[in-house]
């Protein structure tokens, strides 16, 4: 039974993803609550999952736009594999796209939280095929460690026992080998996005990522594209407001 006062998240249905590169992928799909034209893909940030409080809540509030599809990232969650921090992750996100396709959905949009983000860039960039991406609290660029936050994300990925730690803490499973080569950085891949409608959205209190990130990844796109600067708000899912989820999903229903 729901607690009292409490909405219910909507059911979802769990689906099982395979990438080109041959790793699993665990899934939801979460059916729409209202016209079935229009399917969401939910990438969340390093170390979450599709069954963290906020990943489902910010579900539910999309289902509201169109049915959703959330996903674990390689090495998050129940996902096989190691994480690659960004780089690979684009194939786990297109093997997300390609399902949202495959049940029927005829626009696709792409909405992502931070490394999400990031990827999100990356795959509209480099491989294409959706109608519409939100890039929420993403970094610009690789390497940043200009805030306490990202020294201990760099701590966690570059030492053993940061490795260890991760795997244990959160169940995220980080690869030991440094990129090589080093994958493009996200504003490089906003540049390549148009045509498909570019949506930034970046909060002015983010203790990860300063606001110039999301100036950069804006400034080197082409149009379509729009930059948010949400006043007060933090860093990804955890942050994210309801009405601000609503936004967005009124963005993206207009817009893909």
């Amino acid at each position: 039974m729901p607690q009292p006062g409490r909405t219910p998240f909507a059911p979802s249905f769990p689906v099982m993803l395979n990438t080109g590169d041959g790793v699993r992928i665990d899934a939801a799909h979460t059916p729409p609550r209202g016209a079935a034209d229009l399917g969401i893909v939910l990438a969340h940030g390093f170390t979450g999952s599709l069954r963290e409080r906020p990943t489902r809540r910010i579900t539910h509030v999309l289902g509201g736009f169109g049915g959703v599809v959330s996903f674990d990232f390689r090495g998050h969650g129940r996902s096989g594999g190691e994480s690659t921090v960004g780089d690979l992750e684009i194939l786990d996100l297109d093997a997300a796209v390609r399902h949202a396709r495959s049940v029927g959905y005829p626009r696709v949009a792409v909405v992502g939280f931070s490394m999400g983000g990031a990827v999100a860039l990356r795959h509209a960039g480099l491989l294409g095929g959706v109608d519409a991406v939100a890039a929420v609290s993403a970094p610009a660029r690789w390497y940043y460690r200009g805030t306490r936050p990202m020294r201990r994300v760099h701590w966690a990925i570059e030492r053993p026992v940061g490795r260890l730690a991760a795997r244990l803490a959160k169940r995220t499973r980080i690869g030991k080998d440094a990129w090589d080569p080093v994958p493009m950085a996200p504003y490089e891949a906003a540049a390549r996005i148009s045509p498909t409608p570019l949506l930034v959205v970046h909060g002015d209190a983010d203790t990860f990522f300063p606001l110039d990130h999301a100036y950069q990844i804006h400034g080197a796109a082409a149009e379509p594209k729009e930059l948010w600067v949400e006043p007060g708000y933090g860093h990804a899912e955890s942050a994210a407001t309801p009405e601000l989820i609503r936004r967005i999903g009124r963005w993206i229903r207009s817009h893909a």
